[in-house]
């Protein structure tokens, strides 16, 4: 799967402050992510964070490019 800066991916565990939405903020052989709910930042591995992703969101850019 494809990721890019400013998408949105719903993670199939919840974070400790209940969300589970996230926007992807930098991508690379890591991607940083940042909780949309309390605005924490993670650091993953792309192996990791593949693992971790249940559905990536639909943004108004993706669907201007179809």
């Amino acid at each position: 799967m494809n990721f890019e800066i400013g998408d949105k991916i719903i993670s199939k565990k919840t974070h400790p402050c209940g969300g589970n939405v996230w926007t992807v903020t930098r991508v690379g052989a890591d991607i940083k992510i940042k909780c949309d709910k309390c605005g924490h930042v993670v650091m993953i591995d792309r192996v990791a964070f593949e693992k971790i992703v249940k559905k990536k969101l639909e943004n108004d850019s993706d669907e201007k490019k179809k």
